[in-house]
């Protein structure tokens, strides 16, 4: 059988290539015995977008105190940060460009390095990683960061507009896009399933920092303010931590269909905890 190779798309194009391999590996069966992995992305969807309608007063507050937290941010830090990036980033620095793609195309590659691990170790932590990640990533950098950005229409540092200017519903994507940092929703959503599927405390510092220096990286190149890089930490680990807390309840409550991918062949597994 011939090897598949990924050309290097756009982050967007790889989180829909993703969800549409996804969905053609589903394949019919009583939904009271099984749980396909589609199905599953399909609900952790819904479980995050309708999440509001379950908050009670506490999770409201912390809500609000974020939002001043970063409205904050924004006054305070977005200025000078900006300044002192543009006087001391040099924008061709190789480091930054290669950190910040484990925000875009690389996390598609540690995904899949998880599976791969998981399957030919018979490893279902790190199975559970990449199927997590990647519902995590579709939802937080491939819809609910993206809505936004369009709804704020916020100008990149680089456009030397100021912090405070907004142009909302702005089909201008590259230059109106600014808040928040979907590169830094990507990352810390990736982070945040790693290390709550892996207890140890290393792994969480590992991948917490790598995911802070994506967001770094991409203040260091002026695509982003402080506040946006913020915002993004903040939606890819809630999104992160709500999709791992989820599935991990239909784990022990369900029998789960997932695909696998070997070599010479296409199938899949059916697993459940007892």
């Amino acid at each position: 059988m011939p090897r598949l190779q990924f050309p290097r798309f756009r982050q967007a194009r790889v989180q829909l290539f993703s969800a549409s391999l996804a969905l053609a590996l589903n394949v019919t069966a009583r939904a009271d015995e099984t749980y396909s992995y589609p199905k599953m992305l399909v609900d952790d969807i819904k479980h995050v977008i309708t999440a509001p309608s379950r908050w009670r007063e506490a999770e409201w507050q912390n809500l609000g105190l974020a939002g001043a937290g970063l409205i904050g941010v924004a006054a305070i830090a977005d200025g000078p940060i900006r300044d002192e990036m543009s006087r001391h980033a040099p924008n061709d620095s190789r480091f930054m460009r290669n950190v910040e793609r484990f925000g875009a195309q690389y996390s598609l590659g540690v995904l899949g390095g998880f599976y791969l691990a998981g399957v030919i170790g018979d490893n279902e932590t790190a199975q559970a990683v990449a199927q997590d990640g990647l519902a995590a990533s579709i939802i937080a950098s491939g819809m609910i960061t993206p809505a936004i950005k369009f709804i704020t229409g916020r100008a990149r540092p680089r456009e030397n507009l100021g912090i405070a200017h907004f142009h909302p519903f702005s089909l201008s994507y590259s230059s109106n896009s600014s808040f928040p940092s979907g590169h830094t929703t990507e990352a810390f959503a990736l982070a945040s399933v790693i290390a709550d599927h892996y207890q140890e405390s290393w792994v969480g510092y590992a991948s917490y920092s790598v995911a802070g220096l994506v967001g770094i990286a991409r203040s260091y190149h002026g695509a982003h303010f402080a506040s946006d890089v913020l915002a993004g930490a903040l939606i890819g680990t809630l999104v992160g931590k709500s999709v791992v807390a989820h599935n991990n309840q239909l784990r022990a409550s369900k029998v789960v269909m997932l695909p696998e991918i070997g070599p010479g062949m296409i199938g899949v597994r059916l697993t459940r905890n007892f």
